[in-house]
């Protein structure tokens, strides 16, 4: 009997996931696992690979990284971690991949164009975060991070699923994430950093085309 692999994708709230491809799990952006672990009690789960996308503290959150990780855990994260991550980990540059138990990890650009602090002082400049790419089992995921519509968004495909923010203030909004869908052109785009915000404006951005929207709660998840 053949067995079907499958690769699962767990939203954990926020810009929080958990992918699971066969017994090997990954996290992305794992925050605040105390509260998680109340109203997800299953989830936390010991990781193979560990993906941070930048330091802010909503992202970079070493408690919850500590939860998951191991001696036998694959640490990515950019170097402006470096002072709340005690430990040794791998940084990727935009280009640059690194290939973990048959799995290829991928980093690509993330930051804003036209969210600022102050006048030409962006939220996520250029060079402070990346996003990623996980390619496993011939499918490929796009974990945006926190960004902007960037122009490096019309090489990331081809995309089987995006996880892309659209909360505004400091990433994109619902009409962004939607001409962000339309760039990459991915089979299935599903909503992260929200905020709690509606999404519906996102979804009736992309009707009529190929990308199948995907809404997940916290602590449900998607298989491909």
């Amino acid at each position: 009997m053949v067995k079907t692999l499958t690769i699962v994708i767990r939203w954990l709230g926020h810009s929080s996931f958990q992918i699971k491809v066969d017994e090997k799990i990954i996290y992305l952006d794992l925050y605040r696992s105390k509260q998680l672990r109340e109203r997800v009690p299953d989830v936390l789960e010991p990781a193979s690979i560990v993906l941070v996308t930048h330091a802010h503290n909503d992202h970079c959150f070493p408690e919850a990284v500590n939860e998951v990780r191991n001696e036998d855990t694959r640490v990515i994260a950019p170097e402006t971690c470096s002072e709340k991550l005690e430990y040794e980990f791998l940084s990727l540059e935009p280009g640059e991949e690194e290939t973990i138990e048959g799995m290829t990890i991928g980093a690509v650009h993330a930051y804003n164009v036209k969210r600022f602090r102050s006048p030409g002082n962006p939220y996520h400049p250029k060079g402070y975060g990346v996003g990623y790419l996980v390619k496993a089992q011939g499918k490929t995921i796009y974990f945006a991070g926190d960004t902007d519509v960037i122009p490096e968004m019309k090489g990331i495909g081809p995309v089987d699923v995006a996880l892309l923010p659209c909360g505004d203030t400091y990433t994109m909004d619902n009409k962004d994430a939607a001409e962000a869908t339309k760039i990459i052109k991915p089979k299935v785009v599903i909503p992260m950093h929200t905020w709690d915000k509606s999404i519906d404006d996102f979804k009736r951005g992309i009707e009529g085309t190929k990308t199948k929207f995907v809404s997940l709660k916290e602590g449900e998840s998607y298989t491909i």
